[in-house]
């Protein structure tokens, strides 16, 4: 019997072939049957077919899966001339030589560079090679010479080149064209010597001198031209004339227990020559410490002179300034050792003397000097702040003529003085509907130290006038635009006298509608207030009340100062309340005294101006002569007080106002 292929496979692979065949089985019938399913779905499923886009679209899409490769961009330019060399040599009216133009040129092909305008080109040469030049392109200036090149890379381009000279009033000149270059550089001979050179346009790096030849060497400043001009150089004799100085020395003298310390300014102006030194004449038991100034190199003290030495002869002008010392008694009469300058057509300044400590100055004796004002020696002598300070003027004529001073000096023992205080203040501010005001300020001051006030005024003021101790004066400035007032000195202590300083100026505001608030500021001080006054009027028609602030509503009181106290007749007696009402019957009563008092003020008004006119004429007055001018105190008011007020500080009340509904007088 023939034997099948099961029967002869081994035992254990049968045995694992009829485990497995019927798996084997089941699994085929089941995969086919998930693949019938798979092509026999339950759903239809979409058709393939088109899909319609736009033109642009599809480009975009296009480009995108197959992209192009660009060319590079060209550079913005096609050729660039980076640096121009001249190597010049003047002969005559030309200046022959060469320039060397170093050019890059940026892309492949033919390109044309501009040569600099204004240069008559003999020759060119690029790379040993004769190059022609040929006009420049049509409507960019075709006058213009350009040189062709055709391959990239740098190369320099050697010109031939002349240059006219121009001569004109003794000067002659040479100008090289400005080009676009980065660096312009020129070099240029002239055989002569001793010349004066001036360059324009352009910096001047080198200029020496050889022994037949000038050599100059200087580089041009962007797009400008560079411009040599030269003339002969002509000797100035003006520091051999004979020398003639106009001098002025302000000395300031400081009396002290124990020494005395001296400052002086002196200012030289040369009016011919030139100076080297100057020299002043120095007084006995007089030591200099230090000479200090600008041109100033050295000094010496020798046989009764200070030499000062400067750095170089001075032709116009010098300053500097002298410190020294001395011994001089205590008190007692003293004579002030002056300086003097040497030498001088004219010798001007002046001379300050202070006492420090304990002490004033009870008489002075002088001779060829003037008395003068601490401001009219300069700030040195008016930002002292001394208790007892004379100041005198040197008196004009011969620089030579005696001058001599002595004070009286008496001292007193030492004590805490007051050295300048404002005791009281009142104002008078009269409104009126379209916003101007009129204040009147008034001043009770004690002072033994200070010589000015300092006032500011509100923005906008216009002073009317100044009187100090009841006399009209003119007020000074400082650079700030604030007042200066002179300041009367007392002496210190409890029975100081205090004297008053009054001030009378306008200033606008904005006009009154029916109701709103209104501010008054005051003037700023360099001094402390200790109390303060401020009497307001406001026109009739209208109901003030006062808003809180610094300033507080308070009955009417007079001045605790008696200086200022109001004369008898000059103020109107505004009663005890702190608002007044004025009937129609006062206020027409009060406007006949006002006419009448107008009147007679008008009256001496005239007088006073007869009488300055006839001193004009006479020669004795010079100048607008200061008048004091009265305050018109006017309508219903209120009365505000405050304290306290401190240096600089503007003090400042606020009210409102209403329009009387009722329409009548106030």
């Amino acid at each position: 019997m023939k034997k099948s292929n099961c029967d002869v496979l081994p035992p254990l692979r049968r045995f694992v072939l009829r485990q497995f065949v019927p798996c084997i089985v089941a699994a085929s019938l089941c995969w086919g049957a998930a693949a019938e399913a798979q092509e026999k779905p339950t759903e239809p499923s979409h058709a393939a077919g088109w899909v319609v886009i736009p033109v642009e679209e599809y480009g975009v899409l296009r480009a995108k899966a197959y992209p192009v490769e660009h060319d590079p961009e060209p550079p913005p330019l096609d050729a660039t001339l980076t640096r121009v060399d001249y190597d010049l040599h003047v002969v005559g009216d030309l200046a022959a030589g060469r320039a060397s133009l170093t050019i890059d040129v940026l892309k492949d092909g033919w390109v044309r560079v501009p040569v600099p305008a204004g240069l008559l080109v003999r020759e060119a040469r690029l790379d040993g090679k004769a190059v022609s030049l040929v006009p420049g392109a049509p409507g960019k200036g075709g006058a213009h010479l350009s040189a062709l090149l055709s391959h990239a890379g740098r190369s320099v381009l050697l010109l031939d080149v002349d240059v006219p000279v121009t001569s004109s009033a003794g000067d002659e000149s040479l100008a090289l064209p400005s080009t676009e270059s980065g660096v312009t550089r020129a070099a240029v001979e002239l055989p002569r010597l001793g010349i004066d050179l001036r360059v324009a346009g352009g910096l001047l790096s080198q200029k020496y001198e050889t022994s037949a030849q000038t050599k100059w060497l200087a580089y041009a400043r962007g797009n400008e031209a560079l411009t040599f001009t030269w003339r002969r150089k002509t000797e100035d004799h003006h520091v051999e004339l004979p020398l003639r100085l106009r001098g002025s020395l302000t000395q300031l003298t400081s009396l002290a227990e124990d020494s005395t310390s001296i400052y002086a300014e002196a200012s030289l102006d040369v009016v011919q020559g030139a100076a080297r030194e100057v020299r002043i004449q120095l007084p006995e038991k007089i030591t200099i410490n230090q000479v200090s100034g600008a041109m100033v190199a050295d000094w010496e003290m020798k046989n009764g002179e200070l030499a000062v030495t400067f750095l170089e002869p001075v032709e116009h002008s010098a300053r500097f300034v002298i410190t020294g010392e001395s011994r001089l008694p205590r008190d007692g009469i003293i004579d002030i050792p002056l300086l003097r300058l040497q030498n001088m057509e004219r010798d001007e300044g002046g001379i300050a003397v202070e006492v420090l400590g304990a002490g004033e100055i009870k008489g002075q004796k002088s001779q060829g000097l003037e008395d003068a004002d601490a401001t009219d020696l300069g700030e040195m002598v008016a930002s002292r702040q001394s208790p007892a300070l004379v100041a005198f003027r040197a008196r004009s004529g011969d620089a030579g003529a005696t001058r001599s001073l002595s004070v009286n000096v008496a001292r007193y023992d030492q004590q805490a003085v007051l050295m300048a205080n404002i005791e009281e203040a009142r104002y008078q501010v009269l409104m009126s509907t379209d916003g101007k005001k009129l204040v009147q300020a008034r001043y009770a001051v004690r002072n033994n130290q200070r010589n000015f006030v300092k006032v500011t005024l509100p923005a906008g003021a216009t002073v009317w006038s100044v009187s100090l101790a009841g006399r009209p004066i003119r007020p000074g400035q400082s650079p700030d635009g604030s007042l200066l007032l002179p300041l009367e000195k007392t002496r210190g202590g409890d029975d100081a006298q205090a004297f008053a300083v009054e001030i009378l100026y306008l200033t606008k505001a904005t006009a009154w509608a029916e109701k709103g608030r209104e501010k008054v500021t005051l003037p700023a001080l360099d001094l402390p207030i200790s109390r303060t006054g401020l009497l307001l009027y406001y026109p009739p028609l209208f109901h003030v009340s006062a808003e809180p602030g610094t300033f507080r509503l308070q009955e009417y009181a007079n001045p605790t100062s008696a200086v200022l106290a109001p004369a008898s007749g000059g103020v109107i007696d505004i009663g005890t309340a702190s608002t007044i009402d004025l009937k129609q019957s006062d206020r027409l009563e009060q406007f006949a005294k006002l006419q009448s008092a107008d009147k007679e003020k008008k009256d001496a008004t005239q007088a006073l101006l007869d009488t300055f006119r006839a001193k004009s004429s006479a020669g004795k007055v010079t100048g607008i002569l200061p008048i004091n001018v009265s305050f018109p105190a006017f309508g219903p008011s209120i009365y505000l007080v405050s304290e306290l007020t401190g240096e600089n500080q503007f003090p400042a009340a606020e009210f409102s106002f209403q329009r009387d509904k009722k329409g009548g007088v106030r």
